[in-house]
């Protein structure tokens, strides 16, 4: 019967009906592909696909510290980044109390203070001797309260700039040559909603450019890396 009703049809609304066919189809295994992933596929043994040592910044509190502690608990050392001394050391105290034997270091910076590229560098000169596999920039700054552009004080737009754009792009170069020479390496971006799901962001609107730079950043580095066995992601 389903068969003599299909016959009955006209040429046209077959195509359409086959085209929509596909299309759900499509959508459907694009569905599974995503809920295998987010759900269901297994974790990759971090140590020995990356390496040894992750660097997670604006790692007391937050995602940051969250994302530190998993860190731990898969096998690796973490060097803990932050500007508060006394919220680092409780930090690499639950690191080590979680899983105890855990290797931890923890640096001192503050991305908007003057002197960015030397603190920079001293940090990954502090790092030089680790092998590090994993780089997780996630230190970043966002505005206090909403507010028009055209109210965002220079101080904020600033550090704004270089917490969010700066510091990122610097720190991914000091660390990136050691992945390419050990050829293998992660680097892990945190992003925002504000500059890939919605289409703007009003009162927000540098937060959200730099965090557009981000996306980007990370996506064109992924293509320039991923043959060299080094994974790059912006998480949002």
């Amino acid at each position: 019967m389903a068969f003599a009703i299909l016959a009955q049809q006209p040429a046209w609304a077959l195509a359409l009906a086959a085209v929509g066919l596909i299309v759900a189809t499509r959508a459907a295994v694009l569905l599974a592909l995503w809920f295998y992933a987010a759900f269901l596929r297994p974790g990759k043994p971090l140590r020995a696909r990356y390496g040894a040592w992750a660097v997670v910044t604006g790692a007391t509190d937050g995602i940051g510290r969250a994302i530190a502690l998993e860190l731990a608990a898969a096998g690796l050392g973490v060097v803990l980044v932050g500007r508060n001394p006394d919220k680092l050391a409780k930090v690499a105290a639950e690191v080590r109390a979680r899983r105890p034997g855990a290797e931890t270091r923890t640096f001192v910076i503050d991305f908007a203070a003057d002197g960015l590229a030397e603190n920079v560098a001293a940090l990954a000169e502090s790092v030089r001797d680790l092998d590090v596999g994993v780089l997780v920039n996630n230190a970043g700054l966002c505005y206090p309260y909403a507010r028009y552009f055209h109210e965002v004080d220079e101080k904020l737009a600033r550090d704004l700039i270089a917490l969010n754009v700066e510091q990122v792009t610097r720190l991914t170069h000091a660390l990136m040559p050691g992945m390419v020479r050990r050829k293998r390496g992660a680097v892990v971006n945190i992003g925002s909603g504000a500059a890939t799901i919605l289409p703007s962001d009003p009162l927000y609107t540098v937060y959200a450019a730099t965090k557009a730079y981000v996306d980007q950043f990370s996506r064109s580095l992924y293509v320039e890396y991923k043959n060299m066995g080094i994974d790059v992601q912006c998480q949002v």
